[in-house]
């Protein structure tokens, strides 16, 4: 079984746990436009995830800010989430964000229609808790 990865987040880069067994989450703020070794690191271990995936995996977004690398980069990210369903598997997709933030509920809105999948939108009062039962 591959191991998790947990990569803790900076004042401009995501923390990020993958988890084996079917968690993925990424919270914080995506705000570095040279993030590209830690997004190496995370679809690295997507390819070895997807190879023998569990039958339900459950993505968390909760990010306080997202700037247009740090968007691109999640969407390349949640292709591949999106490549469970070949294997015959589910995913299912929560993006927390804060009451009165709708830049970021508008930016997960598009990257639902983007891609075409189903996103669970949870409203927090505050992000840093939202989502911490389902860890």
């Amino acid at each position: 079984m591959m191991d998790e990865l947990i990569i803790k987040g900076t004042q401009n880069t995501p923390g990020i746990i993958l988890k084996p067994e079917g968690f993925i989450r990424f919270d914080g703020r995506g705000l570095s436009e040279q993030c590209d070794d830690l997004f190496e690191q995370v679809l690295e271990w997507m390819t070895g995830f997807l190879k023998d995936p569990p039958e339900i995996t459950t993505v968390i977004i909760a990010l306080e800010y997202l700037n247009s690398m740090s968007s691109k980069i999640l969407v390349s990210i949640l292709k591949e989430v999106c490549r469970l369903t070949d294997a015959g598997k589910q995913f299912f997709v929560h993006w927390c964000y804060e009451d009165g933030d709708e830049d970021i509920l508008e930016r997960g809105e598009f990257i639902a229609s983007s891609l075409n999948i189903p996103i669970d939108f949870i409203r927090s009062k505050n992000i840093k808790y939202c989502c911490k039962s389902i860890c």
